[in-house]
């Protein structure tokens, strides 16, 4: 996330109500960490308010507040307002579609340029057989690093390893005897658009290094629209 500017937010960085507030979350000269921070939690969990992202950094609402209303000017996230009976509306922040530039893209323009060329040289059967190679070595790759796993949930979890490692902010989270595979960004969005064929490849893959008797369901899928990306691993009867 290193194109988040690490500087120290000035007062003229959020809105004049808020000048006189900003000096004193300034002072510990941690305001870039503090920003990242917030795009990386409104990147995981979705929207939150500022209450819970203080919580979370050990920083005030007010601190967390202020880097919000930063953000929001550099147009990274935004707010929506929800009554609270009859006090002030509580405010709920969420990434905006700018901020995608933050995190990594994998080089997504080369990539979609890359299956376009395959397409137009070798067709659809040439595209399908690039596609089949992608899965394989992921297949290999996964494999060595799941290999000596005793346990669901071990593969599952450095399963969710090796997929942040590339990118995805992968997670492992446990749901009664499932397990959730979850992944929070995408860093080949673009080239998956491009080659619907990808998603379909890697869910294939993900069920293949995961185990014979494991089943693994899509629940939530980025290109249709969903925050993130969820896959529910079911161990066998």
């Amino acid at each position: 996330m290193s194109k988040i500017s690490k500087r120290a937010i000035k007062k003229t960085d959020t809105p004049t109500r808020n000048r006189k507030a900003a000096a004193p979350a300034q002072a510990g000269g941690g305001a870039g960490a503090t920003r990242r921070a917030i795009l990386d939690m409104l990147k995981r969990e979705g929207e939150l308010c500022a209450s819970t992202i203080g919580s979370a950094l050990g920083v005030t609402p007010m601190a967390a507040r202020l880097q919000l209303y930063a953000l929001e000017e550099e147009g990274l996230v935004a707010a929506r307002s929800e009554p609270q009976g009859r006090g002030r509306p509580l405010k709920y922040w969420s990434l905006t579609d700018a901020s995608a530039q933050i995190f990594p893209d994998a080089h997504q323009a080369l990539a979609v340029e890359m299956i376009n060329s395959v397409e137009e040289l070798f067709g659809a059967e040439g595209l399908k057989k690039f596609i089949k190679r992608h899965g394989d070595m992921q297949r290999a790759a996964y494999g060595d690093k799941l290999d000596s796993a005793k346990t669901l949930g071990e593969r599952v979890k450095r399963l969710a390893k090796a997929r942040s490692d590339e990118g995805y902010m992968a997670e492992a989270k446990r749901d009664g005897r499932d397990w959730l595979l979850v992944e929070n960004h995408c860093p080949i969005c673009s080239a998956a658009k491009a080659c619907t064929g990808l998603c379909a490849g890697e869910l294939q893959v993900f069920s293949d290094v995961l185990g014979d008797n494991v089943s693994v369901e899509r629940e939530e899928h980025i290109l249709a629209g969903a925050r993130r990306c969820a896959y529910r691993v079911k161990p066998g009867q």
